[in-house]
């Protein structure tokens, strides 16, 4: 059995706990209201920099003797910047769990962010941006991604540009943190076999060096219009997404459109796959996906076909739709997604970073933590007449947005009937 709390330490930082008797790990994670939706043009990036910066040493341990220290526990430690939130983590066996979160810490409080150092990762980061750019599913996601939240914090790119990272100095990375990384803004998650009071109590005096608050902000939406990118590469395959609006992590319509999602692009048996690659033999990969952030959503297609199939494969994702629109989906689909999506959920509370992660998560961008009966539940009373209602807001293809990487410019208007 395993039980969720939350406590407010005194200094003002949540912290929420997951005890699990029967395991003999533990995994912490320090989550920080601090991402991409927080940056100006100017300091785009900042986040995700700020987070490879903490690893290159504090007050009192180099690069090396963070890295160190982990292997000397057994640990496994790392870190990850998202639209909406930054998190350091570590997973440990449960007698190292102090061991291990102090390190984590150390970076948080005392990271030097050395100009020498910085210089390293710019170059680091550069590099990444270049990988991304080499891998163009990627890219045509990025971009996507891009184009629906067009005017939105959320179109952001996580890892910047190479302009603004040109532009990111210590004093950048310092006023940023100052001002980002505040007590009110960080929610610390723990999941494993572990004494709650005792976690607590370590923790107490952990935040001091910190901020106690900052201002909070409102993003408002701008208006969805749907806009088509062609990027021109020298690849042997081509890759497109269609992309639009979904909905946000708490709407109440979420757990259908991951239902009607898995039934579309989620799975070997899903619709889009056994139509593009069982059918028509076009892709080797084609799926969908929901991905909803707190404020808001995009539901994308993706598949990547040969250069010359690009309109047989919209073709048969405009099929898809279009049944889609008229249909809707069986009884059956409905019930074998929901086995689906509960099997993987399921198999994700067997790992105690898992839990860490989904209750940090949700503390943080939610204010509210979902336990495991809830989840199922919630999956469970989905109906068809729930999938009915959401499936308007993914079956209409003139509501996407298009990008294709390919080897070629190529027109939109002939490919894409529904411009």
């Amino acid at each position: 059995m395993s039980k969720i709390m939350v406590r407010t330490l005194d200094c003002g930082v949540r912290v929420i706990m997951e005890k699990i008797d029967y395991v003999k790990s533990a995994a912490f994670g320090v989550w920080v209201k601090a991402g991409a939706v927080y940056e100006t043009s100017a300091n785009a990036g900042v986040s995700h920099f700020i987070e490879h910066m903490m690893f290159k040493g504090t007050e009192k341990r180099s690069a090396r003797q963070i890295a160190e220290d982990i292997d000397k526990i057994g640990g496994q430690m790392n870190a990850f910047t998202g639209k909406e939130a930054t998190c350091y983590y570590v997973k440990t066996i449960s007698d190292n769990l102090e061991k291990g979160a102090e390190v984590i810490l150390d970076m948080l409080n005392n990271a030097l962010f050395d100009s020498r150092e910085m210089t390293k990762e710019r170059k680091v980061i550069y590099e990444e941006i270049k990988m991304i750019e080499d891998q163009p599913d990627d890219l045509a996601h990025d971009t996507a991604t891009e184009l629906v939240f067009k005017g939105q914090p959320l179109g952001k790119r996580i890892i910047g540009t190479p302009t603004s990272l040109r532009g990111i100095s210590r004093k950048v990375l310092s006023e940023y943190k100052e001002k980002e990384y505040t007590r009110d803004s960080i929610v610390v998650s723990v999941a494993g076999n572990f004494d709650e009071d005792k976690f607590c109590g370590f923790l107490e005096d952990k935040f001091g060096k910190l901020a106690a608050s900052k201002t909070g902000r409102k993003f408002e939406k701008t208006e969805y219009k749907p806009a088509f990118k062609v990027l021109v590469k020298d690849i042997q395959q081509s890759h497109i997404c269609l992309a639009t609006k979904g909905v946000a992590l708490d709407d109440e319509r979420y757990y259908a459109l991951t239902l009607l999602n898995n039934i579309m692009g989620g799975s070997m048996s899903s619709r889009l796959f056994q139509n593009i690659r069982e059918e028509r033999g076009l892709a080797y990969s084609v799926f969908s996906m929901n991905s909803s952030f707190s404020t808001d959503g995009c539901f994308i297609i993706y598949a990547g076909v040969g250069h010359d199939k690009i309109g047989d494969a919209l073709c048969g994702i405009e099929e898809e739709l279009e049944v889609l629109r008229c249909g809707g989906v069986s009884q059956e689909e409905l019930s074998m997604a929901k086995e689906q999506m509960k099997s993987s959920y399921i198999f994700g509370q067997e790992n105690v970073a898992s839990r860490m992660f989904a209750n940090g998560k949700n503390l943080i961008l939610l204010d509210r933590i979902f336990t495991p009966d809830e989840v199922v539940k919630s999956i469970d009373k989905v109906s068809l007449e729930d999938i009915d209602q959401v499936k308007r807001l993914i079956c209409d293809p003139t509501a996407y947005t298009g990008v294709a990487v390919t080897n070629k410019r190529i027109d939109w208007k002939k490919i894409w009937k529904w411009q």
